[in-house]
């Protein structure tokens, strides 16, 4: 049972807001909700702060400090990211058994699909880099190295979870000028992760295709894995499912040349041109001998109609 109660709208600006939580066939942009526990600080403090700065403007924050422990309780937090209508979340806490602990997760059916625990090793914030950085709402483009990112579920939830977090909206078509921006994940042999984000240069080359440069602008993080909650198979297949409508059906006996042109094959029955109404012309008119096959033909037709009238009589 839900924790929020189910309610009737009142007013029309509440029936808006039911209707735009209700399942959808094209989903808006996943929103992150970041809180933190009751204790935060440190380098924590320092990657919720740069979080915030690049998921804007697609980023809620809860100021005040939560006594939410997510992998022995999670129903408080599922409440919070409930409330505030986020697909993502970002739990930052520091103790004295887990330092500078960070906890990143995504929901689906108001339940907790996939959540991983991250410590932090070593952190340099954006304000470190003394350089230009790049704008707000520019989208990144994310790159995962190493083969170890699909040698394990775990590490290809988090790798789906981490594409998620950093992910802002979907696009269909890019331009090279556009890329500004790469987030780079490095899974080492100790299983650490290695986050880095570069700026991309674009240099003369002379040459048609510029020389393509990379220049570190911050934030810089080393995190190790220290637990996860991953969902079953059957729970995640469901949340991949996506709806009939926008499924792509192949159509037949189409096809598409070189120049975008589409070309379509018909298929025709065996045609009668006896029996096609067309235009009156000398090639078409029918022989004397095709007249005398029908006029014996109608003659045949004729008497059979005839005895077969006769023996009705009888």
């Amino acid at each position: 049972m839900s924790l929020l109660r189910i309610r009737k709208p009142k007013t029309r600006k509440g029936k808006q807001v039911l209707l735009a939580r209700e399942s959808q066939l094209v989903e808006n942009a996943r929103v992150m909700l970041l809180l933190e526990g009751r204790k935060c600080g440190g380098n924590v403090k320092l990657y919720m702060k740069d979080l915030q700065q690049l998921r804007k403007p697609l980023v809620r924050v809860l100021n005040r400090s939560n006594d939410i422990s997510p992998f022995e309780d999670p129903s408080s937090l599922e409440f919070l990211v409930q409330k505030n209508d986020c697909a993502l979340f970002a739990f930052g806490s520091t103790s004295k058994k887990r330092p500078d602990n960070l906890v990143l997760g995504r929901i689906f059916e108001n339940e907790i699909l996939d959540m991983v625990e991250l410590g932090i090793k070593q952190y340099k914030a954006l304000s470190y880099f003394k350089i230009e950085k790049i704008g707000t709402c520019v989208k990144p483009c994310l790159v995962f190295n190493g083969p170890k990112w699909s040698q394990t579920d775990e590490l290809r939830r988090l790798r789906n979870l981490l594409t998620d977090t950093f992910q802002k909206d979907k696009i269909e078509a890019i331009r090279l000028q556009g890329i500004e921006h790469v987030l780079s994940f490095t899974c080492t042999e100790d299983m650490t992760i290695l986050m880095r984000s570069y700026k991309i240069l674009l240099k003369k080359s002379g040459q048609r295709t510029p020389r393509i440069e990379l220049m570190e602008i911050g934030p810089s993080a080393d995190f190790s894995i220290r637990r996860s909650k991953i969902a079953s198979e059957d729970f995640y297949k469901t949340s991949r499912k996506q709806p009939k409508e926008l499924k792509v059906t192949k159509k037949k006996n189409i096809s598409h040349d070189e120049l975008g042109n589409t070309h379509g094959r018909i298929h025709l029955g065996k045609q009668n041109l006896d029996k096609i109404q067309t235009r009156r012309v000398k090639g078409l008119k029918k022989t004397l001998e095709q007249k005398h096959e029908n006029r014996q033909k109608k003659k045949e037709l004729l008497k059979t109609a005839a005895k077969e009238m006769l023996t009705n009589k009888e």
